[in-house]
């Protein structure tokens, strides 16, 4: 990579960070409805997958979406007015939090139901395989969904077909308030793929260009016709699970302990000590970062509600 590169994606956390910020208080205010799942801490994990796949792979993940929407290209703008429900917004005010998507930057979408989207990974991938596109599924999920009858019957089709598929397990400790300890019996969660034959590692997810060597090099070996993989990537959610959450079940002792090896600060003093990039330019990415994402919520503040008659709109496919 190129310098520019590298601060592209210290811009992309950054950003990610302060939007889901920004988020937050704007839900206090009552200025978000419903369910708002934050990203803060898992930033490392879709930059760096998202920055290893080519313009054809494929992107889909769960109801934790909005810093995926965002390495996947789309302007934190159209982010923070789809969760204000604004006709702006990527999915015109009608997706909010859990249901971003724009195909044309092949983000095939956020989804609401726990482990649902994983057989339509196994579906797009099927079609990439129907039609010789060269092209990859990348599947992200939570290590909640790996206890569901969705993950096991997509993984196995997608071995039994040997489908193009890389399935990502964002495993940020907790599937809502439950450690995986206390739900799953198998707590290593790539040894699950281990029953359909599959290859699988595991990976530090809260350093980025971890992450971004090991989604390179799978990608890779899934496109050259390895059939899928899976990998997991050990990271935490710094905030609840999501903004109604009382977090009574993990101490605050274990919260800072990861904290303090957030991903932004491990990846910004890995900048610095190969001498990538200074301090200077690292704040100037920071100030850049701020001013993106108050123009964004200005933006969605001032944006229009949708008219009644998008109600509906988008409901049937047009020929």
């Amino acid at each position: 990579m190129d310098k520019n590169e590298y601060l592209k994606l210290y811009n992309e956390m950054v950003v990610i960070r302060n939007l889901e910020e920004v988020a937050a208080e704007l839900y206090a205010q009552g200025k978000i409805g419903g369910f708002l799942h934050l990203y803060i801490g898992q930033e490392a994990v879709s930059t760096g997958l998202i920055s290893a796949r080519k313009p054809e792979d494929r992107i889909i993940t769960a109801y934790r979406d909005h810093g995926v929407a965002i390495n996947a290209g789309i302007p934190a703008k159209q982010v923070l007015a789809e969760l204000l429900g604004k006709a702006t917004g990527i999915s015109k005010g009608k997706g909010g939090s859990m249901h971003m998507a724009d195909v044309s930057k092949n983000f095939w979408g956020g989804h609401a139901i726990v482990g649902a989207h994983l057989p339509l990974a196994a579906g797009l991938a099927l079609g990439d395989l129907y039609q010789e596109n060269a092209a990859v599924t990348i599947a992200m999920f939570g290590d909640g969904a790996t206890n569901i009858g969705f993950f096991h019957e997509a993984l196995n089709l997608s071995k039994v077909w040997n489908l193009p598929v890389l399935w990502v397990c964002e495993n940020n400790q907790y599937g809502m308030g439950t450690a995986v300890d206390r739900a799953s019996a198998v707590t290593e969660i790539r040894q699950k793929a281990e029953g359909y034959g599959m290859k699988n590692e595991r990976v530090d997810g809260m350093n980025v260009m971890k992450v971004r060597e090991a989604a390179s090099r799978l990608l890779e070996e899934i496109r050259n016709g390895s059939g899928p993989q899976l990998l997991e990537a050990i990271t935490y959610r710094f905030r609840g699970h999501s903004m109604g959450d009382p977090e009574r079940y993990r101490k605050s002792e274990e919260v800072h302990h990861w904290e303090e090896s957030g991903p932004i600060g491990v990846y910004r003093k890995y900048l610095i000590e190969n001498k990538i990039a200074t301090d200077e330019e690292l704040n100037e990415q920071d100030s850049l970062a701020a001013k993106e994402v108050q123009e964004a919520v200005e933006f969605a503040e001032s944006s229009p509600e949708p008219a009644p008659e998008e109600l509906f709109a988008d409901i049937y496919v047009e020929n």
